[in-house]
């Protein structure tokens, strides 16, 4: 099959700068790709390459070309992909991934799951972005009020007892059977004060907390979970660790309750995969988040995800992040996303 992959850069803005602890986005750089060939006139695949800035290992300098030397790749060898030669690259791999499974399947549902079928949704967590207290609280109780029961708090922007407060605020009113609460620390402990702040959180009936402390600290994240009486979650400590043996080295080392999931960060599909298989064997749990891609990205994720039989809320986004959003028949209903068929 001779076939032809062209990049194409995007900029998205955000409907509402969105706060993480490492600053607030306003735009997002992403890569289309668009795959088609002489073989199969009028027929098309799309796929994103979408690396975070200042997080993605594969955001440095002269991206575009090392995407575009991929695309060249895949063309030279007729629609194959070495996913070996793309480890250190998992948005790029991501990109190729979702772009040929489309292109074998000629369809944006890429697996015959009953969310494919448009007859189960994704239950997945309702997400509150950084900002001050009472940003916060109003973003909280809108979530409430569309049914979410699973809300996730990302933490570390305001002062610790003002997201303790937060928390407070919704365990008031709603019981952990009620309303599952997850935090996202990204990293905003020091492995000083860790241990208090989790022993202070888990007193508010917490499912689980990403990321506590910095990653790259190994011997700390492990004593943290195996003490902590709040189930940790990895989530930026697997950014970078793309090699099979390595990810087993640190799994074994830390012992996580939970593992977080990006294909954008984590490898892909194939990536994803072999973290799961890891997990799993060792009795670690793990669900599935979109990294602030566009809609394309996240359809395929959310396909993907679909292919599991993971019960817990899932972090999929809303596809309501940006003003110029792709279109994908993507639909929130209460706390669930759903591929809606024509």
């Amino acid at each position: 099959m001779h076939c032809k992959i062209e990049t194409i850069p995007r900029l998205l803005h955000f409907k509402q700068p969105s706060g993480t602890s490492r600053g607030v986005y306003t735009t997002r750089q992403v890569w289309y790709l668009h795959m088609t060939s002489t073989d199969f006139p009028g027929k098309e695949a799309i796929g994103e390459c979408a690396p975070l800035p200042d997080l993605s290992c594969d955001d440095i300098p002269g991206y575009g070309q090392i995407l575009a030397d991929a695309c060249r790749e895949v063309e030279e060898h007729e629609g194959v992909l070495n996913r070996d030669f793309l480890r250190d690259y998992p948005s790029i791999l991501f990109g190729l991934e979702m772009l040929l499974r489309q292109w074998a399947t000629g369809s944006i549902a890429l697996w015959d799951t009953p969310f494919s079928r448009g007859e189960a949704g994704i239950p997945i967590n309702g997400l509150i972005w950084m900002g001050d207290y009472r940003q916060m609280l109003e973003r909280i109780e809108e979530k409430m009020k569309a049914g979410f029961r699973c809300i996730k708090l990302k933490i570390g922007a305001i002062q610790f007892e003002e997201e303790l407060e937060l928390l407070r605020h919704i365990r008031k009113h709603y019981s952990a059977k009620e309303i599952e609460l997850r935090v996202d620390a990204n990293g905003a402990f020091s492995p000083a004060d860790a241990m208090e702040k989790l022993k202070r959180l888990s007193e508010l009936d917490l499912h689980s907390i990403e990321q506590p402390i910095r990653a790259g600290q190994w011997e700390e994240m492990a004593c943290l979970c195996a003490e902590s009486p709040l189930a940790i979650a990895l989530d930026e400590e697997l950014i970078g660790i793309n090699e099979p043996k390595r990810k087993e080295i640190l799994l074994d080392a830390i012992c996580p309750q939970y593992l977080v999931l990006k294909p954008s960060l984590h490898g892909g599909f194939s990536g994803g995969e072999e973290w799961i298989r890891n997990a799993e064997s060792r009795g670690i749990n793990w669900w599935i988040t979109s990294a602030l891609e566009s809609n394309i990205g996240l359809n395929a994720i959310a396909q993907w995800c679909a292919t599991f039989k993971n019960t817990l809320p899932q972090g999929l986004g809303t596809g309501l992040l940006f003003t110029d959003n792709v279109e994908m028949p993507l639909e929130i209903r209460k706390d669930c996303l759903w591929f809606v068929r024509e």
